[in-house]
């Protein structure tokens, strides 16, 4: 059974089916083909924003780093917290297509308060031009230890980057799995609340690989054009992402799948709490964060259900010290295999 990402599982039928479908014949390249033109559309209804700029790409960190790009100058600095997928998880890929901006990290947990980026917001901009300039503010929503911000949190946030006059990018990579957990709208999310530019993800949620960038100021369309041709991130056959983010979004798709992660997590965590695991963090989503002991690691392991993420080592003289795993529930996971899971538990 796996459960180290939500990257591991398969692509949705109607997903496959898309593709099959815009495998038909030829299309014009490199985002003209006629698909594109429905991607727009739709991305736009969903979010209630008949302006905005759609772009695909084909990985979260492209949409991460060139978004971030688009919105940061080279002398300036992107503000996110330490455990941040742009920081820990894409290998200074925006520093890299941003040309050399750096980021500042803001002290705390998974998600940054109002008062600790006010305050490192001010830090920057104290030396001249010896210094780094503020740049954009980059929220993770599903954070990387599975929570989800709430609307009056990232109301807070976008608040203090206004006062500062910061764009705000929403790393968007499990944007369903909040969306469906706060119950609200793409727009409420978003744009209503203050943000610039969301990478609106697909991959973890049953595509096989499309991730939308979203610009509400369409300003900023053609430069994000220049640099993800630049970047070697324009795909030739493209009617191949386009294809896959219309069946994802096609009669609500994205939060059907959405709902069903969010639900087998929440299976998994009650299982888990009934056998006593320690919970390092609020299941709010589809990311648990629990520890447990060596000897049940070790039976997982034994029965082939070791395909997830744990930290310590398993070999020890301590059958009964707690390690901490993460695992992930992706949109196909079903009743009994996360029952068959539990079931080493025993």
């Amino acid at each position: 059974m796996f459960l180290a990402s939500d990257n591991t599982g398969p692509v949705h039928p109607n997903i496959m089916q898309g593709l099959a479908e815009a495998n038909d014949g030829f299309a014009m390249g490199y985002g003209a083909d006629a698909i594109m033109d429905t991607v727009r559309a739709q991305v736009r209804e969903v979010f209630e924003a008949p302006e905005a700029a759609v772009y695909l790409v084909a990985t979260g960190t492209a949409a991460n780093a060139l978004a971030l790009a688009t919105l940061c100058a080279p002398w300036q600095t992107i503000f996110c917290t330490p455990v941040a997928h742009i920081h820990e998880d894409e290998c200074n890929a925006p520093e890299f297509y941003t040309g050399g901006a750096k980021l500042t990290l803001v002290p705390g947990g998974d998600k940054m308060t109002p008062d600790a980026l006010r305050r490192s917001i001010s830090g920057e901009e104290t030396r001249g031009v010896h210094g780094p300039q503020r740049g954009a503010v980059s929220i993770t929503q599903v954070t990387e230890r599975g929570g989800v911000h709430s609307l009056d949190e990232l109301r807070g946030l976008t608040a203090v980057a206004e006062e500062f006059g910061l764009p705000v990018h929403l790393d968007g990579a499990r944007f369903a799995n909040a969306l469906v957990a706060l119950d609200c709208s793409p727009a409420e999310m978003t744009w209503k609340l203050g943000v610039d530019a969301v990478s609106f993800g697909g991959t973890k949620n049953g595509c096989m690989g499309v991730e939308a960038v979203v610009f509400f100021d369409p300003a900023k369309a053609w430069e994000f054009e220049l640099r993800r041709k630049r970047g070697a991130h324009l795909f030739s056959k493209h009617r191949y992402l386009s294809a896959q983010m219309v069946a994802y979004l096609a009669d609500g798709l994205w939060l059907e799948t959405a709902r069903q992660a969010n639900a087998s997590c929440a299976r998994l965590a009650e299982g888990l709490k009934a056998r006593g695991c320690n919970f390092l963090h609020p299941v709010e989503a589809n990311m648990i964060f629990a520890a447990f002991p060596r000897r049940i690691h070790q039976k997982l392991h034994a029965a082939g259900a070791q395909y997830y993420v744990w930290d310590g080592s398993l070999e020890g003289d301590d059958p009964d010290e707690m390690l901490a795993a993460r695992l992930v529930c992706d949109w196909s996971i079903t009743p009994e295999r996360i029952d068959a899971f539990l079931a080493h538990f025993e």
